[in-house]
């Protein structure tokens, strides 16, 4: 049986591109882990994702894995656009390296991915807000 995991995530660019941050929160029942980190010069779209793939990189098991976000290009790419780029070999995609390891990651796990509206007061999600944008600071 798989462990069902919500993995909360969200990213932020300052400038955009420009610092960038991205913040995942994983949690298993009552356990709760943040991931963070950030990149010098990143686009939104990219911490965004990265959010992800770096909260899928610390499981150490096959998982069910929900991912929050609020990002539609995240949603969008993971739930409808993914089965048809990874047909055309990512050709004219943006962000082709980073849907790749996407792929990479999250290939042994079961991920839907969920939409929800960003400052509208979901909790995960304005944490996550919080830290991605104190990360992005950090390179400043």
């Amino acid at each position: 049986m798989m462990k069902k995991i919500y993995l909360f995530s969200d990213g932020s660019s300052l400038g955009n591109p420009g610092e960038g941050g991205y913040c995942a929160i994983l949690r298993y029942n009552d356990t709760q882990k943040i991931v963070k980190g950030g990149w010098k010069v990143a686009t939104n779209n990219q911490m965004e994702l990265l959010g992800v793939i770096e909260g899928l990189k610390a499981l150490r098991e096959p998982c069910k894995v929900e991912v929050v976000s609020d990002s539609s290009y995240v949603v969008k790419g993971i739930n409808e656009w993914l089965k048809n780029w990874k047909k055309k070999e990512f050709k004219k995609v943006k962000n082709p390296e980073l849907w790749k390891e996407y792929v990479e990651v999250a290939k042994i796990h079961k991920v839907n991915a969920t939409w929800v509206r960003g400052h509208a007061g979901h909790k995960e999600n304005e944490i996550c807000d919080k830290i991605a944008k104190e990360e992005a600071q950090k390179l400043k």
